[in-house]
């Protein structure tokens, strides 16, 4: 598999990842520990998890389980070094830290508790999981209003946890830092207050992207190649919905959306699970048919067309969704499937 450079960091990560974010709650510890067997045979060498983790639902008494299994799994293959592991802190969350926005004294905290859970003394990407301002992530981007942020007190806050991300980078404890669900703006303003301070540069930006959610395409895209930094894309096959399980009303049993119901959600996907959403689904999947391909395995490989540097997370309620998906993996996209896709995307810009 090949290998990609996180931003201007020294952490190369195979050009696939794998999210656990399942890990703890919709998949049992056994069943996590099988996928990262199955991921590692398969080159996948990038694992990514978060404090807040397992998610769908957040619970406070689940809170850092996902990273205790990767942990356990560490532990007992004997695979760090053959391995990269990222990971995250949670912003502004009633779930976690009662709601407080994370600090410098927050991060230093929160990463000595996630190297505790994980079971090893470094983390090879050390995420910032929400902006403590605000985002507009998870359809959040509807009614987005930044109106009363303050400039100099983001500043000064980026400032701040810079200064615990440097000092865990030099102890050893982190060898990269990163973003989730940042604007181009704020991203732009980390790497100049990195720059001023000589603080570490964010290395990524793990932002939802997919055929069917291209918000990346733009700002994003402009500001992450001019400063170096790897889009890791969440949701590439979002949530489920692009795998068409979903068609025709269906909510299968054990899927995210039958999880969601189960806990009193809406069980929409986050948001995803719309008519528009479900109609350009059911046209992505007549696309791929088109042209002999699986739709699975056609979302996957259209990432490594985009022109700039995208590392998909990829992740797996059960063993055998991640089995078919690790099939597919490495090859090459068409050029005349990729120039169909970007039609079609004009006809299903936003869904959802």
């Amino acid at each position: 598999m090949k290998r990609v450079t996180l931003g201007g960091s020294d952490v190369a990560v195979s050009g696939i990842c794998l999210g656990t974010m399942t890990f703890g709650n919709q998949t049992p510890e056994a069943e996590g520990h099988a996928q990262m067997d199955r991921a590692l045979d398969a080159g996948i060498t990038f694992i990514d998890t978060a404090e807040m983790y397992p998610v769908n639902p957040v619970r406070r008494e689940t809170i850092g389980l996902t990273e205790t299994i990767v942990g356990n799994w560490l532990a007992k293959g004997g695979n760090r070094d053959r391995l990269e592991i990222a990971t995250k802190i949670t912003g502004p969350s009633q779930m976690v830290r009662d709601g407080a926005p994370y600090d410098r004294a927050i991060v230093a905290a929160a990463i000595d508790a996630s190297l505790k859970r994980l079971r090893t003394d470094r983390i090879d990407l050390y995420q910032l999981h929400w902006p403590v301002r605000g985002s507009y992530a998870f359809r959040q981007n509807w009614t987005y209003d930044p109106s009363k942020q303050s400039k100099q007190q983001t500043l000064d806050h980026m400032a701040d946890v810079l200064g615990a991300l440097d000092a865990a980078r030099k102890a050893g404890k982190i060898r990269a830092a990163g973003l989730s669900n940042e604007s181009a703006w704020g991203l732009a303003r980390w790497c100049d207050v990195a720059d001023r301070i000589g603080g570490p540069r964010m290395a990524a930006i793990q932002n939802e992207y997919s055929l069917l959610h291209r918000l990346a395409d733009t700002d994003l895209a402009e500001v992450a190649v001019n400063e170096d930094v790897t889009l890791l894309s969440y949701s590439p096959l979002a949530a489920g919905l692009l795998t068409g399980k979903y068609a025709g009303g269906a909510v299968p049993d054990g899927s995210r959306a039958a999880a969601d119901k189960a806990s009193g959600g809406p069980g929409n996907l986050g948001g995803r699970k719309t008519p528009a959403g479900l109609a350009a689904t059911e046209a992505y999947h007549r696309l791929a048919a088109d042209h002999g391909w699986d739709p699975i395995h056609m979302a996957i490989a259209w990432q490594s067309t985009r022109p700039f540097k995208v590392v998909p997370i990829v992740g797996a309620t059960r063993t055998d969704q991640l089995d078919h998906l690790l099939v597919g993996l490495g090859k090459p996209l068409p050029d005349n499937l990729r120039r169909a896709i970007d039609r079609l995307h004009k006809q299903y810009p936003m869904p959802y």
